[in-house]
């Protein structure tokens, strides 16, 4: 089983929504600038998490993401599926003609690998991981160094502004 890059970065972005969830919609940029993700990526990915009635989005000024239920009644498996990724750890997705046309020897083995996987997906929730010390903190880490970014471009544009040059 390998987790591509939409599930992870679907896992990321719902779990920095939860994490900056003030009542407020979140902006795209906000989490593709801490996550240091592609915001037209990230497009995509919440198309499909809005589709999957994960998130709900609002337009306009001030406009975002929301999480469409409470962190604790979202779990990681719906994240995974809701980008069309699929937790299935055999040749043959499961089928059981992974072998002319029949099961291989270790297809069972593998797709009760398959099934462990998707119940531990399915036993955490949002809520589970940003409960997590080390998820704030790092969590806090990104804020800051957010902050410091736009410290940095505040102070450059202002600079430009009196004429002064770096």
């Amino acid at each position: 089983m390998r987790l591509t890059t939409k599930g992870r970065y679907a896992v990321t972005a719902m779990l920095d929504l939860a994490i900056h969830d003030r009542g407020q919609p979140t902006a795209l940029a906000d989490i593709a600038e801490r996550q240091s993700l592609s915001l037209s990526y990230l497009e995509q990915l919440f198309a499909q998490l809005r589709r999957g009635q994960l998130v709900s989005s609002v337009r306009g000024p001030g406009g975002g993401y929301q999480l469409a239920r409470e962190p604790a009644r979202i779990n990681i498996a719906e994240i995974v599926h809701a980008v069309d990724e699929v937790v299935d750890v055999t040749r043959c997705g499961g089928r059981g003609n992974c072998q002319d046309g029949g099961k291989c020897l270790a297809h069972d083995l593998w797709m009760g690998l398959s099934a462990q996987i998707q119940g531990f997906l399915e036993s955490i929730s949002l809520a589970d991981l940003v409960e997590q010390p080390d998820v704030l903190d790092v969590s806090a880490r990104q804020d800051d160094r957010l902050q410091q970014t736009r410290d940095e471009r505040s102070e450059a544009a202002a600079a430009g502004m009196r004429g002064v040059g770096p």
